[in-house]
Formats: C-alpha cells, sequence, structure tokens
C-alpha cells in the first residue's frame, strides 16, 4: 500500500527544505491518490520534468516511481506548463510541485528511472 498524496508531498517538501533547496506546491490534487508531478526549475529558463511512472513496473504498487517528461532533455517554462495542461484536463487531480535548484536536483534518489 502506497502513502497517501498529500502525506508523501509534505514529506518531500520537508526534505527539500531541509535541503536548503526552495520548493512550493504550485497545484494541490486528491488527498489521497492524486498523482505527482516534480517540476525542477534549474533558475536558467530550464525545468526538468518528472511524472509519475507507468503502472506496472516493479516495486510500483508499494512505492512512488517516476520518469522525466521528456527524457534526459530539460525544456522551457512554456513547454512544461504546455505538457502540465494537459496533463491536468486528462487528471483533475494531480499534483504539482516545484523545487528551485541549480544544480537541477530532484531529491527522488532511486525513484527516478
Amino acid at each position: 500500500m502506497r502513502v497517501k498524496s498529500e502525506i508523501w508531498v509534505r514529506a518531500y517538501l520537508r526534505y527539500c527544505q531541509a535541503e536548503g533547496v526552495p520548493v512550493v506546491i504550485a497545484r494541490r490534487g486528491d488527498t489521497a491518490a492524486g498523482a505527482i508531478f516534480i517540476a525542477v526549475d534549474l533558475l536558467d529558463g530550464s525545468i526538468h520534468l518528472y511524472a509519475p511512472a507507468p503502472a506496472g513496473l516493479p516495486g510500483s504498487e508499494d512505492e512512488r516511481r517516476w520518469v522525466s517528461s521528456f527524457g534526459a532533455k530539460r525544456v522551457s517554462r512554456s513547454e512544461a506548463d504546455v505538457y502540465l495542461a494537459r496533463q491536468t484536463d486528462f487528471d483533475p487531480d494531480l499534483w504539482i510541485v516545484e523545487v528551485e535548484d541549480r544544480k537541477g536536483r530532484h531529491f527522488l534518489g532511486d525513484a527516478a528511472l
């Protein structure tokens, strides 16, 4: 059983804050099961965007996993916004968490595939 979305997001916020990295909830989703997207703003006009990994990956039933939405490619804020708008149209219960880090750290550890 996975941790509820709101609890995971709150823990993630605390972790980022403990690392001294600014982080905000840009969009609040469903407290129990909303999908979580992580946008890492590199403060140079580019963003790395992480989306929930597809269902069926090993371990994804118990733990949250992420994939880079655009591969290893950085995208502009406008490209990320268009992508997230499409995702929101598909799933209005999703969360968007924005991290600001010049080093591009996502703090997702091995959960980011």
